[in-house]
């Protein structure tokens, strides 16, 4: 084989790697009921903020620690716990993609991704602290 065959083999596999790996990432996102099927295993769940519910975040108590209800795409309503600071404008978020595993019926998250309303808005990304 020519040097340029073996660079262009190698892009190519590359590439379908790269592809692999984001269409992989589709395809695993849950709702709170499959997801309570298997307890402690991680998940990504699309979901929304559920307004009607309130909000338990007290910084002067504990900062890391953060407490909302949010509806999946299949509309279960379920707790969800943060442990980081509130993120800021989540009730401005038109979704909210959780990453974190169930327990005992609360959603246990250690990262969010809010996507804003604005298409000049970026989306915010959360990371807990555990």
């Amino acid at each position: 084989m020519k040097k340029t065959q073996i660079v262009l083999l190698i892009v190519i596999m590359a590439a379908i790697a790269g592809l692999i790996s984001i269409f992989g990432d589709f395809s695993s996102y849950e709702t709170f009921a499959s997801a309570s099927k298997e307890p402690g295993k991680s998940y990504y769940i699309i979901g929304t903020l559920d307004t009607s519910k309130a909000m338990q975040y007290d910084p002067r108590v504990d900062a890391n620690h953060f407490t909302f209800y949010a509806n999946d795409k299949a509309g279960s309503n379920t707790k969800v716990v943060f442990n980081g600071e509130k993120p800021r404008d989540i009730e401005k978020s038109e979704q909210i993609v959780m990453m974190g595993y169930m327990k005992e019926g609360t959603f246990h998250c250690s990262r969010i991704q809010m996507k804003c309303p604005s298409k000049y808005k970026k989306d915010q990304i959360a990371v807990g602290k555990g």
